[in-house]
Order: C-alpha cells, then sequence, then structure tokens
C-alpha cells in the first residue's frame, strides 16, 4: 500500500471516528442521521463544479452504488436489531467479522494479493477489534459471542458483518470503474433517498426539524465530516487492495477510544488498551507489507 493511499485511509478513519462522536452527542439518532446524510449530498452538489460534471452513466454504475447504499443500510439495520436484543460485548464483536471475509473476496473475487505481513497485520487489526468490547482477555470470553449461533440478535450481527464485506466489494468495483467523488456522490444520494422513505413514517411527524433546532451546529459540521470520510477512503480504495485498506480503515476504533477518554470521560480498561495497541501495530504491518 503507497503511503498516498495509507494516509488517505488513515484520515478517513478519523472522520469516521468523528462522525460518529457527533451522532453519540446527538439527541434523535436516526433523524440525525438522515440531516447528516441530507447535509453532506447538498455540499457534494455544491460542490460538482469544481470537481467537473458526471462522466457518461452506465446503467453498471448506476446499479453498483444503488446496491452499495442498501447494503450499508442493512448494515446498519442488522446493526440495530442486533443492539436492541443482545449485550453490547456479544453484538459489537460479531459485527467486526466483515474484516474475515474482506480479504477472501478480494483474493477470490477481485484478483487481489497479500503478503505475508499484510496477513499478519489483518489478523492482528481482526482480533484487535473483535476483541475491543470484550469483558475479559479470556479464551472462554473470546469464543462466548459464538456460543448461541440460534440467537437472533446473533444472528443478525453476524448477517450484518457479512452485508458490509459485500458492500466493500461494491465500493472497490465503483470507485475503479467510476471517478471516486462522482460515483460517492451516487452512493449518497442513494443512501438519503432509502433514508428518507424510513423518515416519512407517520412516527417521525415533527421530530426533523426538533432536531435540527436542538443541535444544529452539529447537523451543520456533520455534513464536511461524513464528506471527507466517505471521499478520503474510496480515493484510498481506488489506489489500495480492498483487502488493505477495509482493515486499516478500522483505526477509526483506536481513535474512538482516544476521544472517549479525552472527551468523554469514559474509562480506558487493559482489554481496551491492549485491542487498540493490537490495531495499530496491525495497521503498521499492513503499510509495511
Amino acid at each position: 500500500m503507497s503511503s498516498y493511499a495509507f494516509t488517505l485511509i488513515l484520515f478517513s478513519a478519523l472522520m469516521h471516528a468523528l462522525w460518529n462522536l457527533l451522532v453519540k452527542r446527538s439527541g434523535d439518532k436516526t433523524v440525525f442521521i438522515w440531516w447528516m446524510f441530507a447535509s453532506s449530498c447538498s455540499l457534494m452538489t455544491l460542490s460538482l463544479p469544481l470537481v467537473g460534471p458526471f462522466p457518461d452513466l452506465s446503467l453498471r454504475v448506476i446499479g453498483l452504488a444503488a446496491v452499495g447504499a442498501l447494503c450499508f443500510m442493512l448494515y446498519h439495520l442488522f446493526s440495530g436489531r442486533a443492539y436492541r436484543d443482545g449485550d453490547l460485548s456479544i453484538i459489537y464483536p460479531l459485527a467486526q467479522t466483515a474484516m474475515f471475509w474482506v480479504p477472501i473476496w478480494g483474493i477470490l473475487l477481485l484478483g487481489e494479493k497479500v503478503s505475508g505481513l499484510g496477513v499478519a497485520g489483518i489478523l492482528l487489526i481482526l482480533f484487535g477489534a473483535y476483541s475491543i468490547q470484550l469483558k475479559a482477555l479470556a479464551w472462554s470470553e473470546v469464543v462466548r459471542p459464538f456460543q448461541n449461533l440460534r440467537d437472533p440478535a446473533v444472528l443478525a450481527a453476524l448477517a450484518a458483518g457479512f452485508i458490509y464485506s459485500i458492500g466493500a466489494v461494491i465500493d472497490k468495483t465503483g470507485v475503479m470503474l467510476y471517478p471516486p467523488f462522482h460515483f460517492t456522490f451516487l452512493l449518497v444520494f442513494f443512501m438519503l433517498q432509502f433514508m428518507t422513505l424510513n423518515i416519512m413514517r407517520p412516527k417521525y411527524r415533527g421530530r426533523i426539524m426538533a432536531e435540527y433546532r436542538n443541535h444544529r451546529f452539529l447537523v451543520i459540521v456533520s455534513g464536511p465530516v461524513i464528506m471527507a470520510s466517505f471521499l478520503s477512503f474510496r480515493y484510498g480504495l481506488q489506489l489500495a487492495p480492498m483487502s488493505y485498506a477495509v482493515p486499516v480503515r478500522q483505526v477509526s476504533l483506536l481513535i474512538g477510544v482516544l476521544i472517549g477518554v479525552l472527551f468523554l470521560g469514559e474509562t480506558s480498561g487493559r482489554i481496551r488498551f491492549t485491542a487498540a495497541f493490537l490495531i495499530l501495530c496491525g495497521a503498521a504491518l499492513i503499510r509495511l507489507g
């Protein structure tokens, strides 16, 4: 992975952690995320004159953007379903199993090659991301999330990880066929349409403007942040193997731990510190590999 691609993905990880912080500080999460995508889509529309018009669009590119947006929406829906009924220490690690599938799809579907150092880095990041919410550094705790595979919450979390890996393949294919800015615009546009269909339901009536009035500053800031996160990752994804890019972006978990400790007053126990260190070491190995 080149230094430029590595830097883009690390910057994307920082922005990813920041927009998750904004969501955490918001009130009505579903409505705020809609505002966040509406803001970023508007900002990208205003940026189009600077980057140039859309190249010729094919049905394949439109289809990839639409299906990719659907995958990421389903990822959030399955994650939400899992968190509603399951413990965080079980659901969060299972949702990270996307990184198990991503290198497999990269090799089998995209013809990517992964070096020995790269494999070691991916495994370190996978284990770090998996273990960051576990309660103890013990084998029994590591396998605990898989002990009840019939639990609907467990199945939803595993489905979330699998669907995210499919979305990553679509992302990589899209940015190799079409300019990253324009493909990202299509992806954000379709995600906004899907979210709009959701919040048009009667139960959200009156909540949209209320969230804007209560958290106007967060809404305004969220647009540039998520736009920077999406664009930097997809420009990096165009330059780097998907098998490397997706795991390296998990550095956002390390940044999230630091934000939680420094700004939110959260405690950083031995497990979170160790997991964050594993993620950092894994990213370094991928860069070297």
